[in-house]
């Protein structure tokens, strides 16, 4: 770690007292050291000890404290580490236990008893290769995924991507019949994402109009089932399968607001292709996490005094879909404290992620700088 940058922390904070920058350092460096480092956006140079100086900089004298207080006890950062003990935990802790469920009911055995029973461990190995996994986005990781359960599953029942097109269906048609008989398909059908704190991305109803990835999956299944009809060849997937949506990190609200929105899409959608869906994550964070007036006013505080509107502006869009007329609190408002190692969710307050050029109030300096895919 770079001496000078610790020098010009101490100097920015006003730690003058040995103890106090002694103590500091010690921490900075072994949080460095285990865990910010590794944050995706940051270079050889410019890792996190220089950029805490140059975010506590931007902040008043007066409120540097409370910024620095936040990062040291309220920031709660997700490594590269624990991101990959969550997908590897995906297969063996979430899809397993269920399929081993239905086996035993199939066979009419309680669950413990499957592995034991030969019947039951060929209903399981069924079950489970007629599960279709599919990655939302790059973080789904399907890279650790597919290496993580090399031998159990097979790389023709993972796709990396939504975007599935009609020579991708007819492989994964083909695959699978070879495997499990010319009258297989998929039952259940597994969306992996990587982390989801309000819901909204993956359903929404926006003017009377249904949006979001689990509508695009919907629609995306429906087509290519047509075209698969159309051009007489065969689809992969049943016609009354179950949809799975996974999450390897989720908050409590995002989890309340899938289900609720889910039950009324349900009721909604006249063209729904599937017929159930399960909800589950790798960890479902607590409400406690969500920063509030009665606990995080000093932070909170600086969360409006240290903002640009123009912010706001350049998501607008974005914005006006979930019903906020600013951004102060993140996306949703769900002012969150968090940070994951390959980018930071705009659901987390803005001072953590935020670049803008104070066009409509406070220049403001990323911690750790989000790539934003809405503008």
């Amino acid at each position: 770690m770079n001496r000078l940058s610790l020098t010009l922390i101490s100097e920015i904070m006003g730690w003058n007292d040995l103890d106090i920058a002694t103590r500091e350092f010690d921490w900075l460096r072994l949080m460095a050291a285990t865990k910010y480092d590794g944050y995706s956006d940051f270079r050889a140079g410019s890792r996190f000890v220089e950029n805490l100086a140059i975010w506590l900089k931007q902040f008043d004298r007066a409120d540097r404290r409370t910024a620095y207080d936040f990062v040291k006890n309220r920031l709660v950062y997700i490594s590269a580490s624990e991101m990959q003990r969550l997908i590897e935990a995906f297969v063996p802790e979430t899809i397993t236990p269920y399929l081993r469920r239905l086996a035993a009911k199939e066979i009419g055995i309680a669950p413990h008893e499957v592995w034991g029973n030969s019947a039951g461990a060929e209903a399981f190995k069924k079950l489970l290769r007629r599960s279709l996994l599919v990655g939302l986005s790059d973080g789904a990781r399907i890279d650790i995924l597919r290496r993580s359960n090399a031998g159990r599953l097979s790389q023709e029942q993972i796709v990396p991507m939504m975007n599935i097109d009609n020579k991708k269906w007819e492989d994964l048609a083909k695959e699978l019949s070879s495997d499990q008989g010319p009258d297989a398909k998929f039952d259940h059908v597994y969306l992996i994402d990587d982390f989801t704190a309000s819901g909204t991305t993956f359903i929404r109803e926006v003017k009377g109009e249904w949006k979001g990835k689990l509508k695009k999956f919907n629609d995306l299944v429906i087509d290519a089932r047509n075209a698969a009809k159309a051009a007489g060849t065969r689809f992969p997937i049943a016609e009354d399968y179950t949809v799975h949506i996974h999450h390897y990190i989720s908050t409590t609200q995002a989890r309340a607001n899938l289900a609720s929105r889910v039950k009324a899409a349900n009721q909604a959608w006249p063209d729904k292709d599937y017929s159930t869906i399960d909800i589950s994550e790798g960890v479902r964070l607590p409400p406690t996490l969500r920063m509030r007036a009665n606990t995080d006013r000093p932070m909170l505080d600086l969360c409006d005094k240290y903002y640009d509107h123009d912010l706001y502006i350049r998501l607008k869009k974005h914005c006006d879909e979930a019903g906020q007329s600013d951004m102060k609190r993140g996306y949703a408002k769900c002012a969150l404290p968090l940070v994951l190692e390959h980018n930071t969710p705009n659901n987390s307050i803005p001072l953590l992620w935020a670049e803008t050029e104070g066009k409509s109030g406070h220049r403001m300096r990323p911690l750790f700088r989000r790539r934003d895919r809405h503008g």
